[in-house]
């Protein structure tokens, strides 16, 4: 039995042939091609003296832009309702100007806590508005009538024509009250008296 080698690989010989040296420059070409194959290919050398960006300052820009769009959104809220609050008064106000024809009915669709319409006769037309629940209170004195007298749609063509009813008929009572009220003196200018001689 013959003893293993020991020490280092086996020295190569000056008298290695060109086979020999053919065979070592595929190895390091395979090998060189290995390594640009195992590389990342988009890797970019990034030099250690590039700032690195704070994310902290960009946080807090949102964070106040959206409390600026929360406060908005808060006023845009509150003036709504207090709008609403004064539509349904006035509608309110609107029915009981008209207690013969004015009526509340549940609105097409809607259960007992749903969404009601005020409809009434003005101008010798049938006009009606949605309450919302909330409102329906303020119609205590406005008969209620579980079933709905006529349809009509709150969009398109209706909602148009309604506004165009109202428009008008505005505008022909404000006419009827000019052309019957008595005149009144006008403030702030004397009034002519008898000339003196």
């Amino acid at each position: 039995m013959s003893a293993p080698p020991t020490g280092g690989p086996p020295e190569e010989s000056a008298s290695d042939g060109p086979r020999a040296r053919r065979a070592r420059a595929a190895r390091a070409d395979r090998t060189g091609v290995l390594r640009r194959l195992l590389r990342p290919r988009d890797r970019t050398v990034r030099p250690q003296t590039a700032p690195r960006h704070d994310t902290a300052p960009d946080l807090d820009d949102c964070r106040r832009e959206l409390a600026r769009w929360q406060r908005h959104a808060d006023s845009f809220e509150r003036e709504l309702t207090r709008v609403s609050f004064e539509r349904a008064h006035l509608l309110a106000w609107l029915a009981a100007l008209h207690p013969s024809s004015a009526v509340v009915a549940p609105a097409a669709g809607a259960g007992p806590d749903g969404t009601h319409l005020l409809r009434l006769v003005a101008g010798g037309r049938q006009l009606s508005w949605r309450l919302p629940p909330r409102d329906i209170p303020l119609f205590a004195h406005v008969p209620y009538t579980e079933r709905a007298t006529g349809h009509l749609p709150r969009d398109g063509p209706a909602a148009a024509e309604q506004a165009a009813h109202i428009r008008s008929h505005t505008r022909l009572l404000a006419l009827e009250g000019t052309l019957f009220a008595a005149p009144a003196p006008a403030r702030g200018r004397p009034q002519a008296g008898p000339a003196e001689h």
